[in-house]
């Protein structure tokens, strides 16, 4: 298993409810092809460098996974016949350095989903403690 970091750029007329499909579609994929998803950062939607069939933004979501170096190949076929993606990028990281770095992205990401949680209950039991 080694690790991976795939880059996409959807089209920016997706709606929130299609953009969520096609996310969920290509999760599958991974974890079909044996991949472990380990995080997943949605970046919104930003201007493109330069135009890329007539669009001058695009939706960029970016995952960290694990995976067989046998599942990128059709991840990245199918990726590639499916239209409401306009670019993908896929990098491996092999030594100790770049591994370090993804997983300092990895644990960066997984803080981010948490914090509002704690937020939340820390929030709850401030009012708590105000009110009695």
């Amino acid at each position: 298993m080694r690790h991976y970091e795939l880059l996409v750029v959807v089209k920016p007329t997706l709606t929130v409810e299609e953009l969520q499909a096609k996310l969920s579609y290509l999760k599958e994929i991974l974890e079909k092809n044996g991949a472990v998803i380990a995080a997943t950062l949605e970046m919104g939607t930003r201007k493109l460098a330069y135009q890329i069939d007539k669009f001058e933004r695009g939706t960029y979501v970016v995952f960290y996974f694990t995976a067989p170096t046998a599942a990128i190949a059709e991840v990245e076929r199918l990726i590639r016949i499916t239209e409401e993606f306009i670019r993908f990028m896929t990098v491996k990281f092999e030594n100790q350095k770049e591994l370090g770095f993804w997983n300092k992205q990895v644990e960066k990401i997984t803080k981010k989903v948490d914090v509002p949680a704690a937020v939340e209950s820390k929030e709850i039991v401030e009012d708590t403690v105000t009110e009695a």
